[in-house]
């Protein structure tokens, strides 16, 4: 994950502002401020140390900055802080770590001409893949967990060498220790398809009618984040849109594609090739309704991380649907549940029988409760099944209390 310098500057500036309520106005500052305790219990960080508890407490606060200059020109932030585990993933690594983390810096443009409305940002941007880095906020998130492409870990190391597919299908519950194919970081847990943390790039939004579209250039591959000092930036693109059928209900696509293997790697490939010659590549389909007490969301994905001497290539399909029932208007339920089936390999002298990693099942509910408008209280609890894993082990149960600042602000003309 990333931790950028910058966030202690945007820190700075939420101390700085003053407590001014403002209506709207064309300049302005303002500071929302989340925060977030919580704990877990699960037997998720005695895979990483048998001596580990089961039992974890954590705690999240969410800066979002925001500075409009005039009608046109602005700046956002987002500067989270955390320790972990934190977030249902952190829980299969039993370090405890402070983290503080750039997931959106950017200056903004917008202009707006009769139906068309144009958005242009530059600099720590959220990935343009998927629906969901935009509503994991924990008080935006009806649920504790996220999404598998957006958590789960992938046994792809981004320093690879050929080796034989066997290797794939060897130990999959554990990280990659040692060097099985040679050139290979010990301790690797391997990649997450889709980050939740920024990459630094720009973007252009269009939206016209019922009709929403995007268009990212970003340094580095949304499976394979790198900050502005890493020698392993590598020119990415991703793209979206989608299109409102009804109020309420809209249907969306996105696609990325770029390489993202890390500069090291350039050492084990075959003679002529570049990292280039390996890209990483990702589609997706997503669709949300609400309507009344009942709101749901979805997606489909698909990814495939091009390897060298790979005949068939590791490849893998996600997919989650969500449903939440606001109960009264206090109480809500949440469920979500979701599938992911990982592909065979294939090297130049034989092919795998079973999936690279084995397939993965999450199913998770949780109860919320608002005693205010300013707080939410979240209990969870999340089913994890896999071949590899018999019984609980890898089961959470979590709980958190989210707690929203009234907005610091100033404005002026």
């Amino acid at each position: 994950m990333l931790v950028h310098r910058c966030g202690a500057g945007l820190l700075l500036l939420a101390a700085c502002s003053l407590p001014v309520t403002a209506q709207e106005a064309e300049t302005g500052i303002a500071v929302p401020v989340t925060i977030t305790g919580g704990a877990l219990y699960s037997h998720r960080m005695l895979g990483d140390n048998p001596a580990a508890g089961p039992l974890a407490g954590a705690f999240h606060a969410a800066f979002s900055p925001s500075l409009r200059l005039n009608a046109h020109w602005f700046a956002y932030a987002s500067i989270q802080l955390r320790s972990t585990p934190f977030y249902y993933y952190d829980a299969f690594d039993a370090d405890h770590d402070i983290k503080l983390q750039a997931v959106q810096a950017f200056v903004g443009y917008t202009r707006t001409y009769k139906s068309a409305r144009l958005l242009v940002k530059a600099g720590q941007l959220v990935t343009a893949f998927g629906s969901f880095p935009l509503h994991y906020d924990d008080a935006d998130n009806a649920l504790l967990d996220q999404p598998l492409s957006y958590s789960t870990y992938l046994k792809l190391p981004p320093l690879p060498r050929a080796c034989n597919a066997q290797v794939f299908t060897q130990n999959q519950d554990a990280p990659w220790t040692g060097s099985p194919c040679g050139g290979w970081q010990a301790d690797e847990y391997g990649l997450t398809p889709v980050t939740l943390y920024g990459l630094p790039g720009v973007e252009v939004d269009l939206s016209v009618h019922k009709l929403d579209a995007r268009l990212q250039l970003t340094n580095s591959s949304p499976a394979n984040p790198q900050n502005l000092l890493s020698g392993s930036q590598h020119a990415q693109w991703a793209a979206g849109g989608g299109y409102t059928i009804i109020q309420g209900f809209r249907v969306g696509g996105s696609v990325f594609q770029g390489p993202y293997l890390d500069r090291t790697a350039a050492a084990f490939l075959p003679p002529g090739k570049t990292v280039s010659d390996f890209p990483a590549t990702g589609a997706g389909l997503d669709t949300q309704w609400a309507r009344g007490r009942w709101s749901t969301s979805g997606e489909w994905q698909w990814f495939r991380f091009d390897s060298p001497g790979y005949r068939i290539s590791p490849s893998m399909s996600v997919a989650y649907a969500e449903v939440k029932a606001v109960l009264t208007p206090r109480f809500y339920a949440a469920l979500r549940v979701a599938d992911q089936r990982n592909g065979r390999v294939a090297d130049l002298t034989q092919q795998t029988t079973e999936a690279f990693e084995a397939n993965v099942q999450a199913y998770e509910f949780a109860v919320g409760y608002r005693p205010d408008r300013w707080q939410l209280f979240k209990i969870g609890y999340e089913w994890l099944k896999s071949n590899d894993i018999p019984g609980t082990r890898d089961n959470v149960l979590g709980v958190q209390l989210v707690t929203s600042i009234q907005p610091l602000s100033k404005a002026w003309r």
